[in-house]
């Protein structure tokens, strides 16, 4: 089985922030307050309001280190688009060869979308960084746990799709290491203080688990 040409970095926790419907006038302030809070990875899909132009402000307000870059990637040339914004992390709903063969070439951090062990085993071949197990709500961590079974060892599963911190020892009991947080992170409209808030209770939820 191919290894991940490009692995999946090293964060302090394993959380994906997915801003969906962020507007471009409001990215810095949102993606420094989701930092801020330990937070070091952070995707804006691309059904959002001008979405390069936010991932492109991001990447340059935030230190190097954090893992910026979009989700609901569907075409090669939207990776093109996202290398041009500055974006290191490439995630989709699905897998499709072509669009990881440029995120390949571009030198991303690769995390389609799987939900069967075909599609997991493929997305390996292709170089994935790390499996996105979706809709991880209907997939179930006993679903998880049983395609990880088959899975090489060392594996990087994420868990993403009405996922939530309340959600996480259980999760990472069926072998998750990465939560993609959503609706439970941002919702359009939410202010920065909130959105600072909620961040700072997911952490919290991370590093009680870790300490318990």
């Amino acid at each position: 089985m191919a290894q991940a040409l490009i692995e999946f970095p090293q964060l302090k926790r394993g959380l994906v922030a997915i801003l969906r419907g962020l507007r471009p006038d409001e990215a810095v302030a949102i993606a420094d307050a989701i930092y801020s809070a330990g937070i070091e990875a952070i995707e804006v899909p691309l059904n959002s309001p001008d979405p390069f132009i936010s991932i492109e402000r991001i990447r340059a307000a935030l230190p190097e280190s954090v893992l910026v870059g979009a989700g609901t990637v569907l075409t090669a040339g939207d990776v093109d688009a996202l290398a041009s914004a500055g974006g290191r992390l490439m995630v989709s709903p699905n897998l499709d060869a072509s669009v990881m063969e440029r995120a390949v070439a571009h030198g991303m951090v690769t995390m389609p979308g799987v939900f069967t062990p075909t599609e997991a085993f493929g997305a390996l071949k292709l170089g994935a960084s790390a499996l996105k197990f979706f809709p991880a709500n209907i997939l179930g961590t006993t679903g998880i746990s049983a395609i990880r079974t088959v899975l090489p060892p060392g594996t990087k599963i994420a868990a993403v799709g009405g996922v939530s911190e309340t959600d996480f020892a259980a999760y990472r009991t069926a072998g998750a290491s990465l939560f993609g947080l959503g609706s439970s992170l941002f919702k359009p409209g939410m202010t920065v203080e909130e959105i600072a808030r909620r961040s700072r209770s997911i952490v919290a939820a991370w590093d009680g688990l870790a300490d318990s």
